[in-house]
């Protein structure tokens, strides 16, 4: 009897090391690319910086991206949906949005990038910041 339940967890034992419990988690890098220099506090309308894509949910169909300026949490920078398509990379030129442009200084801003499916179901997010301008 001792003998099988042994046998018993040795197979229950191999069966859970094969499986992966841990998702490795969606996230996003961008730079801010070409955009013109502001600092008058009226931004300018811009192509969206370069996004890089890590680990992009199964099932995406397409990535909501939207800005925000921490330090200035109520003005609506905007953002883009961009249809996924197994790319790692997002060029400028796939959504328009309002640029940084901190009055007389440097502020933090935040991309936020959630993926949804086909069924508009929300499958991840991930976000990245960085300041503007970068000394």
């Amino acid at each position: 009897m001792l003998k099988k339940i042994i046998i018993f967890l040795g197979i229950i034992f191999y069966s859970l090391s094969s499986i992966s419990f841990s998702k490795e988690k969606f996230e996003i890098e961008f730079e801010w690319g070409d955009i013109p220099k502001c600092s008058s506090g009226n931004p300018n309308t811009v192509s969206n910086p370069i996004f890089t894509l890590k680990n992009v949910p199964e099932g995406t169909s397409y990535i909501q991206f939207r800005m925000i300026d921490l330090n200035v949490l109520g003005y609506n920078h905007g953002g883009g949906k961009v249809q996924y398509t197994g790319q790692s990379k997002i060029e400028p030129g796939a959504f328009k949005y309002s640029s940084p442009c901190p009055p007389g200084g440097t502020h933090t801003y935040k991309w936020t990038a959630t993926a949804r499916s086909d069924k508009k179901k929300k499958l991840a997010k991930a976000s990245a910041k960085r300041k503007y301008p970068e000394k």
